[in-house]
């Protein structure tokens, strides 16, 4: 795992534009403290930071192909790497390493663009092509490994994280106000668009190519449902796990030592127990004093039953609000979620032992394990009532006092892009005018996640609500978090879950073995239930639980958000009179804004960072 920058030259200096990748480079160290190396000519200027997993001695970056004429930096894992290899030797290629990363160099040779679609791994890289005088570079199916871009009056910048274009002179650093509206709807900008003005997000399973000072892109892969309904619950167990029994091998492939997360929860424990099958591994959990929110001793019983070592770290409420600062730095953009922080805990306990963790993330979206996706089901006969009819019965219930049902008839009112929950996931569109202090033009949040419901048209509504899951939550929050808190401490952090051959099973098995009225991810419980204990197996998903609720009214805690709401940032863009009445109501008890609250205090702690500190 690593981290990359790169940019064109504006000018043919070849000693400034060294300084300069260097000073970008040196900004995102914690993603690679191993080694750094820098590639410049008179065209562009590529720099790397190493954290060093495979051919630990001989795997340097940036890397060239036999005659010095293509370039690569590369971050991530390429699992196939091994057999991909040998199909590039027997086809005349030299390597010079024993690295994944250099297949990248001479499958692109060989395949040109085909090369990316043999691909199994995580990936975000760049290629300098000097004979054909243009950058090409790509980025993973899932959306796994980040890669951003700056597109501005000419100049093109690129790299693993933002931060790393503050040391650029060509970067002209510009907040994105016009999107400030969608960050509290969504909690992250549901586009490519960024909070930085002309820095965007490459969707995952696309390529790019920069040449002449034009910049083209294009998906190569979009994930498409093929439901098979012949095939009963006994396959898609059996399925299931000889799939997963494959990936966790494919993702233990290093030459460091490897370690899991782990929760209580049937995804972590799966991967716990497949991997400890091969290796001693050591295993990660974090928990609170606060026993209602902690799932330490569950883990740790799972951990004695697996016969693993298990590492543990209560968290308290000052190291938690403590971080928060540096947490919104090492995320580029404001995002929110409370979980984020204890997973910074998370991984700072893991790199104290491994280098390499694996965790469960994607399994979620992938096989249904939110409990809202169960919420087709108890619309499914309202649905059959007309438009007209369930457009009046919801228009009149919100006009009344709350009552029983009352949420089930307003939102039944709507098509299932529109009452999708993260439309409207931290605050109501409605609301946006309230909480800012200045007027910004926004639109509905359903005109954004529309579209993606109608590439999924035909499907179930369950399928559709996944596949938007798949194409927004899973790439903008939480593969998000996942990779800046664990390179934040210089940890690889993979996620077998999400891997080429688990997901065309995915998206084969029918909605009726994904949700039913009892529980999630039926099909993936049932398998992890022949290898694990049932209590595991059938655990209630409960998320990354924090005591940010309780903490919140808690008066010191109370006091240090509240500074902030009545200081500079929050008078610049809000309105402060709302917040204080947001805060004030949840420490009283007679509200529970904990979200909204920390979707504000957040956005302030990461202003702060990159347009007041910086």
């Amino acid at each position: 795992m690593c981290g990359f920058v790169g940019y064109v030259n504006a000018e043919n200096d070849i000693e400034k534009n060294q300084q300069i990748i260097r000073k970008m480079a040196d900004r995102i160290v914690h993603r690679g403290p191993d080694q750094d190396d820098y590639y410049v000519d008179d065209k562009v200027s590529l720099g790397f930071r190493r954290l060093s997993i495979i051919d630990l001695d001989g795997g340097s970056q940036p890397i060239t192909n036999e005659d010095g004429s293509k370039v690569l930096v590369f971050n991530g894992e390429i699992y196939n790497y091994q057999e991909f290899r040998e199909d590039l030797i027997k086809k005349g290629h030299t390597f010079k390493t024993k690295t994944d990363s250099e297949i990248l160099l001479h499958g692109y040779e060989e395949y040109g663009k085909d090369l990316l679609v043999k691909l199994r791994g995580m990936f975000a890289f760049v290629i300098w092509d000097k004979n054909e005088n243009k950058l090409y570079g790509a980025r993973d199916i899932f959306g796994i490994k980040p890669f951003f871009y700056y597109l501005n009056e000419g100049n093109f910048l690129f790299g693993s994280e933002i931060k790393s274009f503050l040391d650029n002179p060509l970067f002209k650093k510009e907040f994105n106000e016009e999107r400030l509206p969608d960050y509290l709807c969504f909690e992250y900008i549901p586009t490519t668009e960024t909070m930085f003005k002309n820095v965007y997000k490459m969707e995952p399973g696309s390529w790019f190519e920069y040449k002449d000072g034009k910049f083209t892109t294009e998906r190569y892969f979009t994930p498409k449902y093929d439901i098979d309904n012949e095939k009963d619950m006994a396959y898609w167990e059996n399925l299931i796990d000889e799939t997963f029994k494959g990936s966790t091998v494919a993702h233990g492939i290093a030459d460091v030592e490897v370690g899991c997360f782990l929760s209580s929860g049937v995804d972590s424990s799966y991967v716990v127990h497949e991997m400890a099958k091969r290796n001693d591994v050591r295993t990660f959990s974090v928990g609170y004093a606060e026993k209602k929110y902690s799932e330490l001793d569950r883990a740790v019983k799972f951990a004695e039953h697996e016969g693993v070592r298990n590492y543990t770290k209560e968290i308290t409420a000052e190291e938690y609000f403590d971080v928060t600062p540096m947490v919104q730095y090492y995320m580029d953009e404001p995002l929110p979620n409370p979980s984020a922080i204890a997973l910074y805990f998370l991984a700072r306990l893991a790199a104290e032992q491994v280098k390499v963790v694996l965790s469960g993330e994607g399994a979620d979206e992938l096989f249904g394990g939110y409990h809202y996706y169960r919420e087709p089901l108890d619309f499914e006969k309202y649905m059959k009532v007309p438009q007209g009819i369930r457009n009046l019965l919801g228009n009149v219930a919100q006009k009344l006092p709350n009552f029983h049902g009352k949420r089930f008839l307003t939102r039944g009112r709507y098509p299932i892009e529109q009452r999708f929950i993260r439309c409207n996931y931290v605050y109501n569109h409605s609301e946006v005018d309230k909480v800012l202090g200045k007027k910004i033009p926004s639109k509905e949040p359903w005109v954004y996640t529309k579209p993606i419901f109608d590439e999924a048209q035909g499907e179930d509504d369950i399928t559709k609500m996944q596949y938007a899951d798949i194409r927004t939550w899973l790439v903008q929050d939480i593969l998000v978090k996942a990779d800046r808190m664990s390179m934040a401490n210089s940890l690889e952090l993979r996620v077998p879950f999400l891997d080429k051959e688990m997901l065309k099973v995915a998206l084969q098995i029918p909605a009726k073995y994904r949700i039913d009225d009892e529980t999630t991810k039926v099909a993936l419980r049932h398998a992890a239930a022949r290898e694990l204990p049932e209590e595991t197996s059938k655990m209630r998903k409960t998320g990354f639980l924090t005591p940010l609720n309780d903490w919140l009214k808690r008066d010191e805690f109370y006091n240090m958000v509240k500074e902030k709401f009545n200081g500079d940032v929050a008078k610049e863009y809000f309105n402060t009179d709302y917040i204080m009445k947001l805060l004030d109501d949840h420490k009283s008890g007679s509200a529970h804004n904990m979200k909204k609250i920390w979707s504000v205090y957040s956005f302030i702690l990461w202003y702060e960072k990159y347009f007041v500190e910086n």
